[in-house]
């Protein structure tokens, strides 16, 4: 078993570890940028945190004329883990059918890189909410039918979207 290793930081203001996959993703992060004319786009964000995430998604098919993400990329505004988990996403998806993209977890994000510290797992709650609203974006613009799974994951990610911004209202006048 490959075991990874952590790196203390002097200027990781949360008191937490690194690891070494973690700061690689943030110096040198895969799949970074746009997607000219993307088949679907995920915008998501957390205002508590400041954390902006886009990912864009181009849909093609494999072999079996299944339709996977057949290139990703994304542009974040954000800290160390956020820009990481980002990377992170886009290499365990990119290649994959939709269905087994949509089955890529937090914790698959955060096992990727080797762990995150606690107070920062937030951040890969919001690469897969980014990964889900790319695929919701590009089944509505092309008409294709939503899952009922996809749907809630889409109208959880929208809820607790306006209960972030209604208790920061104030925040954000």
């Amino acid at each position: 078993m490959k075991t990874t290793k952590k790196i203390q930081t002097n200027n990781n203001m949360c008191g937490g570890l690194y690891t070494e996959k973690v700061l690689e993703t943030f110096k040198n992060p895969h799949n970074y940028g746009k997607i000219k004319n993307p088949d679907g786009t995920g915008k998501v964000g957390n205002i508590v945190c400041g954390d902006v995430m886009h990912l864009y998604i181009k849909i093609g098919q494999n072999k079996k004329k299944e339709e996977i993400i057949k290139d990703v990329k994304f542009e974040t505004f954000g800290c160390v883990a956020a820009i990481s988990t980002s990377s992170i996403i886009t290499d365990l998806v990119k290649g994959k059918t939709i269905d087994e993209a949509l089955k890529t977890t937090k914790d698959n994000v955060i096992s990727s890189l080797g762990g995150l510290p606690k107070i920062k797992y937030h951040c890969s709650v919001l690469a897969v909410d980014a990964l889900i609203e790319a695929v919701y974006d590009y089944f509505q613009k092309n008409k294709k039918k939503i899952s009922s799974e996809l749907q809630k994951k889409h109208n959880i990610i929208q809820k607790a979207k306006k209960i972030i911004e209604k208790r920061y209202e104030k925040w954000t006048r």
